[in-house]
């Protein structure tokens, strides 16, 4: 097996090395390999989840139209997926790495995902989507670069840090998981981490002696790019740099109007870039923090990451209090208002959302209206459940891409309401019917008690409204018609709604989920099917050729699959084939 594995990579490299030949745009190979390390983060030793032994995992750096190769070999006890969070997959939502298109890598096995980061640029993330697994690692940056050809709207920074914050337990995914799956709440978390460390010791009460925290190094009178992405469970944080502006210039794949904040609130499952110049007289070192929001916080005290910002000539350590967060505890909506803050830079080179000329959504008739509600958690059948209008979702054995490729029926149903239902809530595998190229308006209201972040898979979207209250059709026309952010990941703020318009020309099957990762786990998601009912069309890559099988198709999975499953294509003929369905799909896209 261990030879067969070692020719299977040798050949995929060989092939990818020929499919050059045809596709004009670079491979870039990575590989993964996923396992439990122990760490003491917070000064307990715990289980963590590692790739290539690090904690958190390497930064994918690409450059746009890059085809991306993972091989990810799977060292857990349990199945395993890798979802790339942002990235498109334009015509290849068999490359998301959720349970809606993909069966999980099963323990000792490796699979190979396959990508293009079409029309991208911008800063995301990465990390494990099933089984509560982000709860213990398994995540990293994500760095699409812009083509050299293609300026970015700012000077070219000194250097690109990345950095990831979230908040933390000191149990692994598998204790939480059962706290969840016992109808429990998940309480306090024990802390934040930046860059997977605890914090730097500014209170001998709260931060107990010897924990490793982040230290960044920096030049003075240099300006550097700071990628920061909220990758935890369920609790917004507040970032900010002692003494030091944050110049916003980018999130998600899309550039901003830069402005200045002294903090910012990153809401789970977010990114921002940020300009910041090392403008200080470094008299000390200075204080990085992420604290928890939207919480009592004399009670949450503890639930803060600290590193620090070092230039090379400091002449001292960080003491004192740390920079004070928003005083807003009166003000509820000083966080919504500098969300709307946010705003697209319209004239800035780079990718521009697809297709080409959706950036003026404003005048685009919209198809379809779905309102999409989320309450606090519910007791369904006996077991305490999350909802999105009254459905629990239920991830079928058979991944929904698929069951429509094998034609298997009974797997889910195209039913998903387009309002709230009135009846009592329901489990169900029930989902979006999407129409290709339509465009979808979809509002997003949070009836519960803390703040929610929702994403969707394969397609940036236009964050036009929000406001408190319920959504009523004249909230309409508070939207912003002209620069609203295009994004991935939209926080809707308890008792508030938010807006949100889809270009829906992206064929495949797309997850549209909270971020709280609690919530998710317990059923606040649905998917968005997209088909092109054109025969014979070419709007969507076929199959992989090393596709796994589980649930209703698991007979056909063959044990030896495994050593092939490192090939992309199968053969050096089908990867060549591979580059050149790469050109017809940019030659497709041009003439559409």
């Amino acid at each position: 097996m261990a030879g067969c594995s070692f020719l299977s990579v040798l050949a995929i490299h060989i092939c990818l090395l020929l499919g050059l030949s045809f596709a004009e745009d670079p491979f870039v190979n990575y590989e993964f390999v996923v396992s439990y390390i122990t760490a003491s983060p917070l000064g307990v030793p715990q289980q963590v989840i590692a790739i290539n032994g690090k904690f958190p995992g390497p930064t994918l750096n690409v450059t746009t139209n890059n085809n991306v190769v993972v091989n990810v070999r799977n060292k857990l006890d349990e199945g395993l997926l890798i979802h790339w969070s942002g990235i498109q997959q334009r015509r290849v939502s068999w490359q998301d790495g959720v349970l809606g298109t993909n069966c999980p890598i099963p323990p000792k096995w490796n699979w190979t995902y396959q990508f293009q980061v079409k029309d991208q640029i911008g800063s995301f993330f990465y990390f494990p989507s099933l089984n509560f697994q982000r709860a213990s690692g398994g995540f990293g940056s994500i760095i699409v670069n812009n083509r050299a050809i293609i300026p970015i709207p700012f000077d070219t920074p000194y250097g690109d840090i990345t950095i990831v914050i979230g908040d933390w337990y000191t149990q692994n995914h598998t204790a939480l998981r059962k706290t969840l799956n016992a109808g429990k709440d998940l309480g306090m978390p024990d802390g934040v981490l930046i860059n997977g460390k605890g914090p730097y010791r500014y209170n001998d009460t709260l931060v107990p002696d010897g924990i490793d925290y982040e230290t960044i190094t920096v030049h003075p009178g240099k300006t550097y790019r700071l990628r920061v992405s909220n990758v935890g469970i369920s609790t917004s944080l507040n970032f900010r740099i002692q003494n030091h502006n944050l110049l916003l210039a980018e999130t998600e794949g899309s550039y901003t109007v830069q402005q200045n904040y002294t903090s910012l609130d990153i809401h789970v499952g977010q990114t921002y870039s940020f300009l910041v110049t090392m403008d200080q007289n470094a008299s000390s070192d200075y204080y990085i923090v992420a604290s928890a929001r939207f919480v009592n916080e004399t009670t949450w005290r503890r639930v803060t990451g600290v590193g620090i910002l070092h230039y090379t000539n400091s002449k001292g350590k960080a003491s004192g209090p740390l920079p004070d967060p928003p005083q807003d505890q009166f003000d509820k909506t000083y966080s919504m208002n500098q969300a709307r803050s946010i705003r697209w830079n319209v004239t800035a080179s780079g990718a521009r959302p697809n297709p080409q000329g959706s950036f003026r959504y404003g005048s685009i008739n919209v198809t379809e209206v779905y309102v999409l509600r989320n309450k606090p958690p519910v007791t369904i059948d006996g077991k305490r459940r999350t909802t999105l209008s009254g459905i629990s979702f239920v991830n079928p054995s058979t991944p929904i891409r698929l069951a429509d490729q094998y034609k298997v029926k009974g797997v889910y149903k195209l039913d998903f309401p387009t309002r709230p239902l009135t009846g009592p809530p329901r489990m169900e595998t029930s989902i979006i019917n999407g129409t290709y190229r339509g465009f979808m308006e979809v509002i997003l209201q949070n009836n519960d008690t803390k703040v929610q972040t929702y994403h969707m898979s394969g397609y940036a979207f236009f964050v036009v409204g929000m406001d408190y209250g319920e959504w009523t059709e004249n909230s309409r026309g508070t939207y912003n018609k002209w620069d609203g952010i295009a994004r991935t990941t939209a926080q809707v703020y308890p008792g508030a709604w938010t807006a949100i318009l889809i270009s829906l020309d992206n064929v495949g099957v797309w997850n549209l989920r909270t971020e709280n990762l609690d919530s998710w786990y317990l059923g606040q998601e649905t998917y968005v099917r997209v088909v092109n009912p054109e025969p014979n069309n070419k709007t969507e890559f076929p199959m992989p050729d090393n596709a796994l099988f589980c649930g209703a198709l698991s007979k056909l999975q063959k044990p030896q699959d495994i050593s092939f499953a490192t090939s992309v294509m199968g053969s050096s003929g089908q990867n060549l084939l591979f580059g050149f369905v790469l050109m017809l799909s940019a030659l497709f896209s041009m003439l559409g």
